[in-house]
């Protein structure tokens, strides 16, 4: 019995192929657990993905001006802040299929409201080396990797599209690509409207598929993320120059835990240094773009675990 599972399946193609145009093979029944890490394009050697880091700040930046000159109107708030999830990359949660929640009005208003506040020096930090939109996850609670990874392939949609395209274009049988109009391609800073454009990409079921590169995936948190600044907070105040700072920090995190704190108590007692102590998320960013050599080993890994287990076993089961 033969089952189609993945895109080389459903697209009758050698999975190497795939592999060797490094390419992630997602599975076309259901959204696979796997995201895009915006470090992983900010920290990468290659240029194309510095470029587009820049341009997912680029784009913050005009939000948190916006956010900063006026309210904006419903219309507005729906056009910059909320995004439809892109669901034809197949990454994400989903308990059926591909379609998830995307960012919403709860992300949107959480965007909207920490731009014009606490995240209001947004693109103009002087701590680290750059700029990261995992701010946000940080400082706002049930705002997780998911959010992060939607937003993120947003901003680099027409990227993932071209890069699909050329695949396509190169490895498919004709009869497996088509031309389609696809919506929200690219911002235009001029008209502050999304651009539509067409592109030639792999059409199965009614639907296009957009295939990600796997140096840009990660399984579980993105490199920068809340409870990885928990477990590390002793650590972190090491790094502040400030010394000042560093002992009112430290002095304010020990006087609000309890004797014997639970994991729980932790993280509520860094939530509380980050409102008393904001420019602490600075320093904790700054501390993970030290390490950042260990995002893209880490990330591999959890992706080839991601791989055997979801991909090599689930095979096996089939059989």
């Amino acid at each position: 019995m033969s089952i189609n599972v993945y895109f080389s399946d459903f697209f009758n193609i050698d999975p190497r192929v795939v592999e060797d145009y490094g390419a992630f093979d997602v599975s076309l029944i259901n959204d696979f657990p796997l995201f895009i890490d915006p470090f992983l394009l900010f920290n990468s050697s290659k240029e194309e993905y510095q470029e587009l880091h820049k341009g997912i700040i680029k784009y913050l930046k005009f939000l948190r001006d916006k956010a900063q000159a006026r309210k904006i109107s419903e219309g507005l708030l729906k056009a910059w802040f909320m995004f439809p999830e892109i669901k034809q990359n197949w990454l994400g949660f989903s308990k059926n299929g591909n379609g998830g929640n995307g960012l919403g009005r709860d992300f949107a208003n959480a965007l909207y409201s920490n731009l014009s506040d606490v995240l209001s020096n947004f693109g103009e930090e002087k701590v680290t080396e750059g700029s990261h939109l995992e701010k946000l996850c940080i400082i706002k609670e049930k705002v997780g990797k998911d959010s992060i990874s939607d937003f993120t392939t947003r901003l680099i949609h027409e990227y993932l599209l071209k890069y699909t395209q050329t695949f396509a274009l190169d490895h498919l049988d004709k009869k497996y690509v088509k031309k389609v109009s696809v919506n929200n391609v690219r911002f235009n800073y001029k008209t502050e409207t999304w651009e539509n454009d067409t592109f030639q990409l792999p059409f199965m079921n009614e639907d296009y598929v957009l295939l990600s590169p796997v140096d840009i995936l990660t399984k579980d948190e993105t490199w920068i993320n809340k409870a990885d600044m928990v477990k590390d907070f002793s650590l972190i105040p090491e790094s502040i120059d400030n010394e000042q700072l560093r002992f009112q920090i430290n002095n304010y995190f020990m006087s609000i835990l309890p004797k014997k704190p639970s994991q729980k108590d932790r993280s509520l007692a860094v939530s509380r240094v980050i409102s008393e102590f904001p420019e602490f998320v600075d320093y904790y960013i700054k501390y993970k773009e030290e390490r950042g050599e260990q995002a893209e080993a880490t990330s591999i890994e959890k992706v080839k675990e991601s791989v055997s287990f979801y991909v090599e076993k689930f095979k096996s089961l089939i059989a």
